[in-house]
């Protein structure tokens, strides 16, 4: 049988001493967490693992020994060691080995009791496998849908293997939290023990100043708490919001900016009723050669002028009162940068809504014009439409109300070429303002639901997020036991935006393009919102 042992990278230059950590049956595999050293008192270790195993709710126990051959006066350390199994009993025991002065390793895994069979041997197996200790703990396993290629000589673990090593040493912070430099009755080597000038230099800088501490402490557990629950990604997204909000109310309340833009408003508006009315008057002649109804031509021009005629009367009126307007609607930019943005698109609304009733005008009239089109067109062929039923049936006209069909529907197909070329116009403008509002509301959504701390974190400790490992081999050869190093892979940067996006509070509908291209023709009204009747394509 072959075992496979989890063991950390920063332990690898540890004093001899036990072996910590968690058996997992299921896999066959030791996750080692920590090495406790000489000189100990067993039942001290003893009170210290059911100490983490009540704070961590994880199976902590002595998995066996750990020997670092480093002089030759630890030759005869191993037979002490053999004799710890008595002590601390655990099936397998794993005994642990470094070469002195060479890089080979021995790895066995004994078990006490005798074999069922008498031919089967009571030694297993094992499989070393190296890991970063601080890396894993601080990372967070996604599910792996699809890894990576891996190159040759590496392989996968499976999730159910990985999520038991990475939420071991995750549970296990309480075991983490004491060193071997802290005054204790067990000295313990793992992540946090590597450098010996680091940890007295933070000794040193936590009697020093203790409140900055304390205060860096607290912000540090806050941080860690809000990344843990996953409302990182909303506090950075709301102070970025209003860190653009305050740089965006600096510039327009600096320079006079907000006079500027008030003075060019009301010569744009100008321009844009000016364009509008050559573009009508175009229209109520012979536009690109067409030859229109001449009386329902005039009276559309004349109604579309007269609109554009009381909304230049309006904007002139308001026109003292633009510079103060702006200037309060500035300030809602304090409150962050979509606040302004979606003000932004409201007086965009509001500027255009002459567009917006030439569009309504010209599309309901077209659509009254298709509605009785069809319906004129089921009376030749002898239907009607039955409103209690939601259905076409048949039914027999008599000849005066054919004749009369005949005369509406000549007079609605040769008035429809006049009707529908004011609503293709005037609905190209409307699309042209639901588009730059659709583009505002896009930013929005952007600002709000980009998971801009997940993906910091993805650029800057990429194996914070982990969509599964690589094992790359250390050492393979004959006689000797397999050596891996696990190798955290991170995740994709699209994966990271689908699996931390922040819901979108959007308001705008999103219609497919057959559903779209249906609203067009028909001449129904394409809001920018969703309507509670609309119907889901």
């Amino acid at each position: 049988m072959v075992l496979k042992a989890f063991f950390p990278t920063c332990c690898a230059s540890a004093d001899s001493g036990l072996l910590v950590g968690r058996w997992v049956p299921e896999q066959s595999s030791a996750v080692v967490l920590a090495v406790v050293h000489f000189p100990f008192i067993p039942i001290q270790v003893k009170e210290l693992l059911a100490q983490v195993q009540q704070a961590s709710r994880v199976g902590v126990a002595v998995l066996g020994t750990w020997c670092h051959r480093r002089q030759e006066s630890e030759e005869s350390l191993g037979h002490f060691l053999e004799g710890l199994s008595a002590i601390f009993s655990h099936e397998p025991w794993l005994q642990l080995c470094r070469e002195r002065g060479s890089k080979f390793w021995s790895c066995k895994a004994t078990h006490r009791q005798v074999p069922a069979s008498p031919g089967a041997p009571g030694q297993d197996q094992v499989m070393l496998i190296f890991y970063d200790q601080r890396k894993v703990l601080l990372s967070q396993l996604h599910p792996p849908a699809a890894l990576p290629d891996h190159q040759a000589g590496d392989a996968t673990a499976s999730a159910g293997g990985l999520a038991a090593v990475f939420d071991t040493v995750a549970r296990s912070e309480v075991l983490f939290r004491s060193d071997q430099f802290d005054e204790g009755p067990v000295r313990l080597s793992h992540w946090q023990s590597e450098g010996v000038e680091a940890s007295i230099l933070v000794e040193l800088a936590k009697q020093a100043s203790g409140p900055i501490c304390l205060l860096l402490a607290c912000l540090l557990s806050l941080i860690s708490a809000a990344s843990t629950s996953r409302k990182a990604n909303m506090l950075v997204s709301v102070f970025l919001d209003v860190a653009l909000g305050l740089a965006l109310l600096s510039w327009l309340h600096g320079k006079d900016r907000i006079g500027q833009l008030a003075d060019a408003l009301v010569p744009v508006a100008d321009h844009v009723a000016e364009e509008l009315q050559h573009l009508l008057q175009w229209l109520m002649g012979a536009p690109a050669g067409l030859k229109m109804n001449r009386a329902l031509d005039q009276v559309l021009g004349r109604f579309f002028l007269y609109h554009i005629h009381l909304w230049i009367s309006y904007i002139h009126l308001m026109s003292p009162f633009i510079e103060r307007i702006l200037w309060h609607l500035g300030l809602s930019a304090c409150l962050g940068l979509t606040v302004a943005l979606s003000i932004l698109s409201d007086i965009i609304a509001l500027l255009t809504f002459h567009i917006y009733c030439f569009y309504v005008y010209g599309a309901r009239l077209y659509c009254m014009k298709i509605c009785g089109l069809s319906s004129l067109w089921r009376l030749f062929r002898g239907k009607k439409w039955n409103v209690l039923r939601q259905r076409v049936d048949s039914c027999s006209y008599d000849l005066d109300q054919l004749f009369i069909g005949t005369l509406l529907f000549t007079i609605l197909v040769f008035l429809l070429p006049t009707t529908a070329l004011y609503y293709l116009v005037f609905t190209l403008l409307r699309l042209l303002v639901v588009t730059v509002q659709g583009l505002i509301h896009l930013l929005v959504d952007l600002v709000n639901s980009l998971p801009l701390y997940s993906l910091g974190l993805r650029l800057c400790r990429p194996y914070r997020l982990a969509a599964g490992v690589k094992f790359r081999v250390l050492e393979h050869e004959a006689g000797r036991p397999l050596r891996l190093l696990m190798q955290i892979n991170p995740l994709p940067y699209s994966r990271v935006v689908h699996t931390y996006r922040l819901p979108s509070c959007g308001c705008h509908p999103k219609h497919s393009w057959g559903s779209l291209c249906r609203k067009l023709f028909f001449g129904e009204l394409i809001y920018p919102w969703r309507q509670r009747g609309d119907k889901q394509d």
